[in-house]
């Protein structure tokens, strides 16, 4: 999400070598066919599965306690006598460790917690002297189990794992009872690797493997998935071929700020003193520390986004969503303080949850090494050193070595239905990059993942350059889409407009860009709007950077006074302009705020849906409501299915009487 460099263009028609052009997708189009048990890849989870299926080893103490599997039902033969001298009660209910204890590990499999076992016993233990040494055996035992249960809450507390997730907030390692940490190699413990660390591991497969693909873990994956669902009844099932994006365009949503930290989405997690610097994520896990920026950020990812977030946005009428996240999810170099690769366990989660309920993905790396627009959103705000300075060309070659790994990870037979568009570089700033340059790395990579096996459309940004500027750009390459993010609130001579030239602004000046830039005569052919969202001011707190005040009120302080607006840039351009209101509680809007907010957001849905479809930005914020589609669903400036909107531009403007241009 950034300033947009945008100009009005004129209306032209799409042509009819376009039209056949777009009409089919030879290669990249292909589908797999829809099965509940497919193979992650030739061979690397069958060791996972041999795991899952074997019985229980018997280490000298503490033997694995294997997981139950899906429909297995607990044997309810008495367990055996290991010997005369074992001796049990008739009836009672004993923990697994209590079993373990008792040598018959073989009982446990997919247990949580023990259950009820029906036992014969030797009428002759039935001594005063046996009870006794039945009395301080059990003593001995509880005694045994409560020490190791001391020591494994212990090692969560260290860990921050803690609480319950999804809803709730809070995290659920219940899936942990079924494993031991005897399992985890000792090379592999306190790593991404170690499942006893991970803060959350719900629907993750915790059976401890070091098995890769394309150098990325497997680990946290089942070795099943189906792809049988469609997000709603307008959409095919993943297993199915979407068709053409031309003819059924995208209606998504972003998952901002989830996995790659954007101080407007989260200002909670970038509220400290000013003084410390706290801007972006390179600053705030410098200041956290390893440990402390591991805990922290492993807590927002598991919180912010959940199962249920899916769930609803398939239930909007939703059927695709962009995840952003960034390099360190794969690798980082030394010097970063990022946190190594827990989003990248997160991702992979995320994907299986949409999965789930029929949500196609586009994958997006929104922060490259040494960070290609200088932006907060990229990881680090300040200089470009992506094609640019004294490491642009090293860091251009790691963005490359980034995208090899990606592409080989995410070729397996399981994501080849589900990942509809692989996206090379969210934002590159071109109009402070070399053109050339950022053109032939972007060949270069999209040549890398096709010759990988990524068979998704490849997506790459405008780059800000003006859409007009990517005719004859790229286009022998099949299966590329150019990606424009539009916004007025940006731009010194759109945010000024009132509330009826936004709307109009939307269903004719966008629209005309679409429609031009979808024509591969006037403009790069394929095109999607990834990125927007319907605030009509620039006031929602730390969005323009934090501590740099906004456009709206003229407080916006960049410390470049080529850039500059110290004075009040709303529609009245005079002290009136005000945040107050923008930023106010939705329930205070008026009905006539009400009713532009949601005009102008499907305005907007109407123009990009000439191209390929639309993307919102964002699905939650912690309190940007005109920013967040969830927010808006509940606020009623949005419609309740993305895809039955009031307005399509085909009616007349309304002029918003009595509604102040003031916010």
């Amino acid at each position: 999400m950034a300033p947009r460099e945008s100009s009005h263009r004129q209306h032209r028609r799409r042509s009819s070598q376009h039209k056949r052009r777009r009409s089919h997708r030879p290669r990249v189009e292909t589908t797999y066919s829809e099965t509940s048990s497919q193979q992650l890849s030739a061979d690397t989870l069958a060791r996972l599965n041999i795991l899952n299926e074997q019985g229980p080893r018997s280490p000298e103490i503490t033997p694995k306690k294997t997981r139950r599997k899906k429909g297995e039902t607990i044997d309810k033969k008495p367990v055996a006598e290991q010997s005369k001298k074992t001796h049990k009660r008739k009836k009672r209910r004993v923990v697994s460790g209590a079993l373990l204890e008792e040598g018959d590990a073989k009982r446990l499999k997919g247990l949580r917690g023990g259950d009820v076992y029906d036992e014969k016993y030797d009428a002759q233990s039935q001594t005063k002297k046996k009870r006794l040494l039945i009395g301080i055996g059990v003593g001995i035992v509880v005694l045994i189990i409560i020490i190791v249960v001391a020591v494994v809450v212990s090692k969560k507390k260290k860990s921050g794992s803690s609480g319950s997730t999804s809803s709730s907030g809070s995290s659920s390692n219940s899936n942990l009872n079924g494993i031991s940490e005897s399992d985890i190699p000792t090379s592999a413990k306190g790593t991404y690797l170690d499942p006893f660390t991970w803060y959350d591991t719900t629907d993750f497969n915790v059976t401890y493997t070091n098995e890769t693909v394309g150098d990325l873990p497997v680990m946290g994956l089942n070795s099943t998935w189906d792809d049988s669902v469609g997000a709603n009844s307008n959409t095919p099932p993943i297993s199915s071929a979407w068709g053409s994006y031309a003819d059924t365009p995208v209606r998504g949503v972003n998952l901002g700020g989830w996995l790659s930290l954007e101080p407007f989405i989260t200002p909670s997690l970038f509220n400290y003193d000013s003084d410390l610097g706290i801007i972006d994520e390179w600053t705030l896990t410098s200041h956290l520390g390893a440990s402390g920026a591991q805990s922290t950020l492993e807590k927002h990812y598991a919180t912010f986004v959940t199962e249920q977030t899916f769930i609803d946005i398939a239930n909007a009428g939703l059927d695709h969503v962009r995840i952003p996240f960034s390099y360190w999810a794969v690798l980082t170099y030394s010097g970063d303080p990022y946190v190594f690769r827990t989003s990248w366990r997160y991702l992979l989660r995320g994907i299986e949850w949409a999965r789930k309920h029929g949500l196609r993905i586009n994958l997006d790396v929104h922060g490259l090494p040494g960070s290609q627009n200088g932006w907060n959103h990229s990881g680090r705000q300040g200089a470009i050193g992506w094609l640019n300075g004294t490491d642009g060309t090293l860091n251009a070659q790691r963005s490359l070595d980034l995208h090899d790994r990606l592409s080989k990870f995410f070729a397996q037979d399981r994501y080849k239905n589900i990942i509809s568009f692989y996206g090379l570089a969210n934002e590159p700033k071109m109009t402070a990059l070399d053109v050339t340059a950022v053109l032939n790395w972007t060949a270069n990579a999209y040549t890398l993942v096709r010759n990988n096996g990524m068979n998704a459309y490849v997506v790459f940004g405008d780059g800000f350059r003006g859409l007009t500027s990517w005719q004859g750009e790229l286009q022998s390459y099949d299966g590329m889409v150019l990606d424009a993010h539009q916004y007025v609130i940006f731009n010194e001579n759109q945010i000024d407009y009132n509330h009826t030239a936004k709307v109009s602004y939307a269903c004719t000046g966008w629209t005309q860009q679409a429609e031009q830039s979808m024509d591969v005569a006037t403009g790069f052919g394929p095109t999607m709007f990834a990125e927007w969202s319907q605030a009509d001011t620039d006031c929602a707190t730390n969005l323009n950077n934090v501590g740099w005040g906004n456009r709206w009120e003229g407080t916006y302080n960049s410390g470049n006074s080529s850039t500059d607006v110290l004075s009040p840039d709303c529609p009245t351009a005079d002290s009136s302009c005000s945040c107050t209101d923008a930023n106010a509680d939705p329930s205070t809007y008026s009905d006539t705020y009400k009713q532009f907010l949601q005009m102008f957001a499907e305005a907007q849905m109407a123009s990009f849906q000439k191209g390929w479809g639309w993307f919102y930005w964002t699905w939650t914020t912690e309190s940007a409501t005109q920013w967040s589609y969830q927010a808006g669903l509940a606020a009623g400036i949005l419609p309740k299915l993305a895809y039955q909107p009031d307005f399509n531009c085909t009616a007349t403007v309304p002029s918003f009487n009595g509604l102040p241009e003031t916010y």
